[in-house]
């Protein structure tokens, strides 16, 4: 297969540039603000971004951290889990998920995830649980939520906690069997957020939380933000520092604002993703959106045994793509102690296959036509 270097100006992945030049007034006088006000840890700032995520997931309590990681952890720490318990994961999702298991001398248990769908498999789950077994950790990858009803089932059925990873899946709804919707992160016991730069709800910098609605639990996972503090200065746990600065909790307000335009974007180029591309189904595999799920397309995510080639013709063209993740985290090295000599082969598969795609509510209907193009000549030329 040959093909020419391209002349075009790159396509990236996410362009927070664009994005930037979109919201600059806002962004430039919400800032001033937060400057003028001396205020940069805590303030009005951060407790109205928190009432607009609880009405916005029409959840009970928002407890803002200072990033997605850290918020997977406090969640831990404030179930009172002991060294040795077992955690069940997704053994195909961001490193994170399950590093926070292990930080906390957890056990992470990985199971496999759907091949069309890449979230966990919930019949894997049931066949891992032991009398170890504390919790389930549902990750929605790129947009889809997990089968949480399932899920629920089984937490409750062995009594374990469900938290969710919701990372990748900022306002996308879960639909029950019984026609009941819920956003993701308002389900389990409780949801954690990140709202890192490329998110579809982003600082710029890092940024986190989590929601429940559990007024106990909100109440102990606020003061392990706030290392273990009830009131300043008497702490009634050990905690951490995490949190999320004035200035980020303005960009975020002036960013949800926006959300329904930019998650109306995203659904638009990925509709004329499956429109252009869909003929070239099997030997590439578009996103699917199973019944009970909405899709929020944090990512475009294709898969094809030829990944590698096609990822390396597109750079050519001056196209990025990324690989998320070319290596399940039963694994990876920091995991083998645990004793992963197993197979999970729908999650080896993906990482074999799976490349994601230019999605962005700044991609324009040229940019996404050249990215098109590319992708049905490099399988032409097979």
């Amino acid at each position: 297969m040959t093909d020419q270097p391209s002349n075009h100006a790159p396509i990236v992945m996410a362009d927070l540039a664009a994005e930037y030049r979109f919201l600059k007034t806002e962004i430039d006088e919400t800032v001033q603000k937060v400057l003028s006000s001396g205020r940069f840890i805590g303030g009005s700032e951060v407790d109205a971004f928190s009432s607009e995520l609880n009405e916005t997931l029409k959840c009970h309590h928002s407890i803002t951290c200072g990033n997605g990681t850290d918020a997977l952890q406090i969640a831990l720490m404030a179930l009172d889990l002991k060294p040795g318990d077992e955690v069940i994961v997704p053994a195909f999702t961001y490193f994170a998920t399950a590093e926070v298991v292990s930080l906390l001398r957890l056990k992470p248990i990985f199971v496999d995830v759907s091949p069309k769908f890449f979230t966990i498999l919930p019949e894997e789950v049931e066949k891992v649980v032991t009398k170890r077994t504390k919790a389930i950790i549902a990750v929605h990858l790129f947009g889809v939520a997990a089968p949480l009803e399932p899920l629920m089932d089984i937490a409750q059925r062995y009594g374990l906690f469900l938290i969710e990873d919701c990372a990748q899946s900022f306002a996308t709804t879960y639909r029950f069997a019984d026609g009941h919707v819920a956003f993701t992160g308002t389900v389990g016991d409780v949801g954690c957020h990140s709202f890192f730069p490329t998110k579809n709800l982003a600082c710029y910098g890092d940024g986190g939380a989590l929601t429940t609605n559990n007024p106990e639990l909100a109440t102990t996972l606020k003061q392990i933000a706030n290392h273990g503090q009830e009131q300043r200065y008497f702490h009634n746990r050990t905690g951490v520092n995490s949190r999320l600065d004035a200035l980020q909790a303005a960009i975020l307000r002036v960013k949800l604002h926006h959300l329904p335009y930019f998650l109306e974007r995203r659904a638009t180029i990925a509709e004329q993703y499956h429109a252009a591309l869909s003929s070239l189904e099997p030997v590439l595999t578009l996103p699917q959106t199973p019944g009970y799920s909405t899709h929020t397309y944090h990512q475009f995510t294709i898969s094809t045994s030829y990944r590698d080639k096609l990822k390396h013709f597109l750079a050519d063209q001056g196209i990025a793509s990324n690989i998320y993740y070319p290596l399940a985290l039963h694994q990876q090295k920091a995991f083998l102690p645990y004793g992963n000599a197993f197979s999970l082969p729908n999650s080896e598969q993906c990482a074999k296959n799976v490349l994601s795609i230019p999605i962005h509510p700044f991609l324009q209907t040229e940019a996404q036509q050249r990215v098109i193009d590319a992708i049905k000549s490099f399988f032409s030329l097979l």
